[in-house]
């Protein structure tokens, strides 16, 4: 039922256009483009570190290091202030007046390594209907995709969740222009950034979309949160490229818009309820369970799988979406036509329309913009043949809450470029626990020289120091860039990292976003 409502909204989505007020044009983007190939890009050889290829997966870098004539030291003081500027910790209410929350409190944290910051994160209550929606997103090609991702995407959701009743009360109140009822309770962060001038074509838009759910005759009660992510993940990407094609009132505006549709995103997000956790992913970011085992062990169970050429099922799935005669250049170079590394993504409409109607709507825009200020380059990708390569169709898990399931970790790919899944729920745990479980001494370790006996101990030891920080997520970026060669907390990497210069910083680490949900154990035993 739910299905043929998505299918129905979305066949719609292009039969429409807008009259908005003007928007201001975003800002600049930095010249680096985390997700495609660096094109011309150079490497320093100032720093005896490994360099990271902006287009390529790093190698572990847990050997890193300075030398010793390059002052880039910070104090405890102000590498703190760095890693916490951005930390966010709520408390969540068990009963908010609707029923019991299965989540407890989340942690979030961001630190960026692109100027400004290409990753965003979303997090809010569904106040019309149940549970709460978490999200993070990877933008590239600069940051606006992700940004007005982040801004709409929960509302997409939480609307499809909605009951008709609702949606009714929701139209009744802007034809009679009275005052909305909220849909969602945000949870922003101070720093947070808001399109505000584009606020009016979002609404606009989110409009259509309750009104075409309310058109339905099936539509009912609402859809399941599986049905909702999957619809609004393809209607949101839908708006995006419509938007970009639609006349509007003046360039600031079209800029705007165009600027969303050619960058892109990926997006991960989380619906938490009492049901369970449902999960909606595409691109490179992850969402992973951490699982109180029964001797006081963590374990990782991956609710997500990253869509990039390491999951082979994924390269298949789109080289057949084409020609057998595309199959050696739909992925090159461990990328989409060797250019773009995720293998779904939010706009990126350079990868999704004609080239016919990629000329039409650059060459509408007056010849007065100067499309490098808009972050736009005349490029076509190679072997550009069939038309589209990529799409946003989210790939979504269910999990149903378990007494041992203690919290979930969503977090953008320059996370987990640096920590595997076991390494950041064990973090987490020990975190969340304050015990650091060791594994006894093994028959062969007992066989050690002296040498590799202290390096044992160094490791042990290392597992043992207490927590510096109280938020979780801040926890895990720090140990994502600064735990040295036996799992200590190496400042002097620590300090280098964060130190190091606009310019360099993007070569040797990714935009961290983490955020860590606290779940209510405890509903999974009623």
């Amino acid at each position: 039922m739910s299905g043929r409502v998505c299918a129905s909204v979305l066949q719609r989505a292009s039969s429409y256009t807008l009259t908005l007020s003007s928007p201001t044009a975003p800002q600049t983007r930095p010249a680096h483009q985390s997700n495609y190939s660096s094109w011309g890009s150079s490497r320093s050889d100032k720093l005896c570190l490994t360099a990271k290829d902006p287009g390529n997966r790093p190698q572990s870098r847990r050997h890193l290091s300075t030398r010793r004539n390059l002052d880039f030291q910070l104090s405890r003081v102000q590498i703190n202030s760095i890693l916490r500027s951005n930390e966010q910790i709520v408390s969540v209410p068990e009963f908010d007046g609707r029923g019991l929350s299965a989540v407890r409190k989340f942690e979030s944290n961001q630190l960026a390594a692109n100027t400004p910051n290409e990753d965003r994160r979303s997090a809010a209550t569904c106040l019309q209907s149940k549970g709460m929606l978490f999200g993070v997103f990877d933008g590239h090609g600069g940051w606006p995709c992700a940004q007005a991702v982040s801004e709409r995407l929960l509302y997409y959701t939480a609307v499809a969740m909605m009951s008709k009743q609702r949606l009714e009360e929701l139209e009744t109140c802007m034809e009679d222009g009275r005052a909305v009822p909220p849909i969602l309770q945000w949870y922003k962060h101070h720093a947070d950034f808001n399109y505000h001038e584009s606020a009016s074509l979002y609404i606009d838009h989110l409009r259509v979309f309750w009104q075409e759910l309310l058109d339905s005759e099936e539509h009912g009660e609402g859809m399941s949160p599986m049905d909702a992510l999957d619809c609004s993940f393809k209607r949101l990407d839908a708006d995006i490229s419509l938007e970009a094609q639609v006349s509007l009132y003046n360039d600031l505006m079209k800029s705007t818009a165009i600027q969303v549709a050619f960058a892109g995103s990926t997006a991960c997000v989380a619906h938490v309820c009492t049901d369970g956790i449902h999960v909606a992913n595409a691109g490179d970011c992850r969402a992973v369970l951490g699982v109180l085992e029964e001797d006081g062990s963590w374990s990782a169970l991956p609710l997500s799988q990253d869509h990039n050429t390491q999951n082979q099922a994924e390269v298949e799935r789109i080289k057949t979406q084409h020609p057998t005669s595309e199959r050696d250049t739909v992925v090159t170079d461990d990328r989409l036509l060797g250019v773009l590394m995720p293998l779904r993504a939010f706009g990126d409409v350079r990868f999704k329309w004609s080239l016919e109607l990629q000329q039409s709507i650059l060459a509408s825009l007056q010849s007065g913009v100067d499309l490098d200020s808009l972050n736009l380059y005349q490029y076509t990708p190679p072997n550009y043949l069939t038309p589209p390569y990529l799409d946003v169709a989210p790939e979504i898990t269910h999990h149903k809450l378990r007494p041992q399931d203690r919290f979930l970790i969503l977090g953008t790919d320059g996370l987990w470029d640096e920590l595997g899944n076991e390494e950041a729920v064990r973090l987490v745990g020990e975190h969340l626990s304050g015990i650091h479980l060791q594994a006894p001494v093994s028959p062969s370790e007992r066989q050690m020289k002296l040498g590799w006996i202290h390096k044992l101990l160094l490791k042990r030891r290392a597992r043992a120091s207490p927590a510096l920080d109280t938020n979780a997520a801040t926890h895990l970026i720090r140990h994502a860039l600064g735990t040295g060669e036996y799992g200590e907390l190496s400042q002097e990497r620590l300090a280098t990292m964060l130190a190091l210069p606009q310019d360099l910083a993007r070569m040797y680490r990714d935009d961290i976003t983490a955020t860590v949900v606290y779940l209510n154990s405890d509903l999974a035993r009623l």
